[in-house]
């Protein structure tokens, strides 16, 4: 179907119908996640929203503008890590069916409609943003609830929305709001240079709009215009044209870290990637050139505020921030089979079969990749069940993220174990690393030894000692 006839297509009242695509993403989701699904593994600066406190966060909304997310942390609830972390799955699968059905709009549960949701759903920066749930859960929220709505309502009201949901999900994750772009994008109806050009002029408005709104807030309450960087960043700030240049390395690390992860670090796999990105491009240049010039525009969008942010920052950019790149590549991919299948049958079935094999395969990643938290999630449960007949302060002592099983799970930090021993035990924990007068507590009956740490008991206190790696 070409996108002119694409942009004929009336949608009948009520809107696309994603309801068994969605159930597909939902199923699958379901599978490659099973192993962290009914304890999850958490990032240790994502427990403060687990444990919904705000202190814990306030230094994020100057030094990241994540104000959303800081209200979040007010809520009030405690809701169980599990739960948290389900409802944060089936909203990424509501966006990535809800999306298929915007830029397919085939009727029904179509191979092609599926196949997008499911390359979509399988995004290797959307499984590695996955580990901080607790705190992106409202921010994914919007965007899943945009992309609902662009299944429902006209084009011209989802751009009306456009602004409201661009400043609100910038305030809960920087390149959310290009996800919103892509939806736009595919929702906008009898396509054309100068709509395009609107389009993406309204979307830079929007997005310089968040930017200031969320300085203003900051200058309000913290009395800092801006969102100056964490020390722990390492920022070179560039003032002119040879220090933006000096920056030039952090933008080659930060591509070749996202292609690198993309391609869960099989070199091969970045080839393929490459070739089918490319090889898409011409196929919609070639036969679709304006539907080319919106999804390659947008693309060209989001990488460009990356490239300017590394460049004028000096930061490196993590790979889980490429989330809206995928997106765009996956759309590229399918719509490409698409093209294919109607001109040269024979070239769009070798490329739907290369699709689904990409689908099959991280799918298959995904799951081997959530398996190798379980070890850390198992160690720490049976910590905290050999302590539970203490009712004191736990003390740590050591270095926990340097165990092997740590090590495995590529825990970032001593501190998601004196949160997660919080977590399961709901006693304080005290780190002999930060408070050296806890450290004299090392008498009394040495209750469990393992070759990476040794439990000990005083009275009702209880001591873990994890050995030196």
């Amino acid at each position: 179907m070409t996108v002119a006839a694409l942009s004929q297509v009336n949608i009948a009242k009520g809107g696309l119908d994603l309801r068994a695509v969605f159930l597909l993403c939902i199923a699958a989701i379901c599978a490659m996640s099973l192993p962290n699904l009914l304890d999850p593994m958490i990032r240790y600066d994502d427990y403060p929203a687990l444990f919904a406190e705000g202190d814990l966060f306030w230094e994020k909304t100057l030094n990241e503008g994540r104000w959303v997310n800081y209200l979040w942390h007010l809520r009030g609830i405690v809701t169980p890590a599990w739960l948290n972390f389900g409802a944060y799955q089936a909203l990424w699968a509501l966006f990535a069916a809800a999306t298929a059905t915007v830029v397919m709009r085939q009727s029904g549960f179509t191979f092609l409609k599926a196949t997008l949701a499911l390359l979509i759903l399988v995004s290797p920066s959307a499984l590695l943003i996955s580990l901080w749930f607790n705190t992106l859960l409202p921010g994914l929220a919007l965007v899943a609830l945009f992309s609902l709505l662009a299944c429902k309502l006209s084009s011209r009201n989802i751009n009306l929305l456009l602004p409201i949901f661009v400043v609100l999900t910038f305030m809960a994750y920087t390149t959310y709001p290009l996800l919103l772009l892509v939806i736009c994008l595919y929702r906008h109806d009898n396509r054309s240079l100068p709509k395009l050009i609107a389009l993406l002029t309204f979307f830079t408005a929007s997005f310089i709009a968040a930017i200031l709104f969320t300085y203003s807030i900051n200058w309000s309450v913290h009395g800092v215009f801006g969102v100056p960087l964490a020390d722990w960043r390492d920022a070179t700030p560039a003032h002119n044209l040879a220090e933006m240049t000096a920056n030039f390395p952090k933008l080659v690390e930060t591509f070749s870290g996202f292609l690198s992860k993309t391609s869960f670090e099989f070199y091969p796999a970045q080839v393929i990637h490459l070739m089918m990105f490319f090889g898409s491009a011409v196929v919609q240049t070639r036969y679709e050139p304006l539907e080319a010039a919106y999804i390659y525009a947008g693309l060209f969008t989001g990488l460009s505020l990356i490239t300017l942010q590394v460049l004028k920052l000096g930061v490196t950019i993590p790979p889980r921030t490429f989330i809206f790149a995928w997106v765009f590549y996956g759309i590229a991919v399918v719509r490409a089979v698409e093209i294919l299948s109607a001109k040269h049958a024979f070239s769009g079935r070798m490329a739907g079969n290369a699709a689904l094999l990409i689908v099959g395969s991280y799918l298959l990643q995904s799951y081997t990749q959530y398996s190798q938290y379980t070890e850390w999630q198992s160690q720490t449960r049976s910590i905290a069940g050999q302590i539970s007949a203490t009712d004191g302060p736990i003390v740590v002592n050591g270095h926990p993220m340097r165990t092997a099983a740590a090590l495995r799970a590529r825990v970032q930090s001593d501190t998601a174990f004196t949160f997660r021993m919080q977590q399961l035990t709901g006693r304080d924990v005290i780190s002999c690393a930060s408070v050296s007068s806890d450290c004299s507590r090392t008498a009394g009956a040495t209750s469990s030894t393992n070759p990476s740490y040794r439990i000990t008991t005083e009275g009702g206190n209880a001591k873990i000692t994890f050995a030196a790696q």
